[in-house]
């Protein structure tokens, strides 16, 4: 697996979205769920419609999982920002609270979702439309997630929490806090 690095200018995370808002819905809502939730996508590609819908059709609230890679429960709220994509989304479709929630246009055996190298390419492609040079992938989003939200002041030691990283240093090299930024810590306090 390549290491992949956060997206950082949020000017360039608004030229993927309307990218991809204007190519396919579904890449849409699963770029905005995973930049504002830090799920890694084995969890955002085995999210079904009933975990982000109720039995009135209406956004849920909150997302209920059970992580893939850790088997551990997961239970967090959908931002604003999640829950209209998933209802702009959910609204070009048919749907049964069962199916998969980024259905795979393949259709081979039944309603699947989309597979992991499908979101790769996904990502890649609004990458390169942003004019993106790094290296970005699925672990993107993610990493995306905790640097925005160490960035707006959010304590490290909480996004380690979320991320169930053992020490902080493990979470504030895994979100990109580089050499240099920690440099500009000395170069701009001038007290």
């Amino acid at each position: 697996m390549e290491f992949v690095q956060p997206i950082r200018d949020k000017e360039k995370l608004a030229i993927m979205k309307k990218y991809l808002k204007g190519s396919n819905l579904r890449d849409y809502c699963l770029f905005v769920i995973g930049i504002n939730s830090g799920l890694r996508i084995s969890d955002l590609l085995e999210l079904k419609v009933m975990d982000v819908i109720a039995e009135n059709n209406k956004v849920k609230d909150r997302i209920q999982i059970r992580e893939v890679k850790t088997n551990k429960y997961k239970d967090f709220p959908i931002s604003t920002s999640a829950k209209k994509a998933i209802t702009e989304y959910l609204n070009t479709r048919k749907y049964d609270l069962t199916d998969a929630l980024f259905l795979s246009q393949k259709n081979v055996n039944g309603l699947k979702s989309i597979q992991r190298q499908r979101a790769y390419k996904v990502i890649n492609d609004a990458a390169k439309a942003a004019g993106i040079k790094e290296k970005v992938g699925t672990h993107t989003l993610r990493k995306t997630f905790a640097y925005h939200a160490y960035k707006s002041g959010v304590s490290i030691e909480v996004i380690q929490k979320l991320f169930n990283h053992s020490v902080p240093s493990i979470t504030l090299r895994y979100i990109g806090i580089t050499q240099d930024t920690l440099d500009n810590v000395y170069l701009n306090l001038n007290l």
